[in-house]
């Protein structure tokens, strides 16, 4: 039997916290996410800002990270930078003429 295959985040191994968005349900993954972080957040006193956290879907819970994390199989990180950004589709080309009164 073969051990279990981690994936190990050093300085420069950045991209591979990248979620794999065609692998998971990135609605609810980003949701969980914000509510771990905002709910760390409001519970925190600390004022060291987080760098992502760290989601397992499987059990629904996950925790806050300040550093680049080590992940476990079913974990995916998910940073502060995308927790904070509002998703939206960039408008297309006749949107903006159409807001623009043309």
């Amino acid at each position: 039997m073969s051990p279990p295959s981690f994936v190990i985040a050093g300085a420069g191994g950045n991209a591979s916290l990248t979620p794999r968005w065609d692998r998971v349900d990135s609605r609810t993954l980003i949701a969980l996410a914000r509510k771990i972080y905002f709910q760390h957040l409001s519970e925190s006193g600390q004022s060291l800002e987080p760098c992502g956290v760290v989601v397992n879907i499987q059990h629904n819970d996950g925790r806050v990270v300040f550093e680049a994390p080590t992940l476990l199989p079913d974990e995916q990180f998910i940073s502060a930078d995308l927790i904070g950004r509002r998703l939206r589709r960039p408008r297309q080309l006749k949107d903006r003429l159409r807001g623009a009164g043309m």
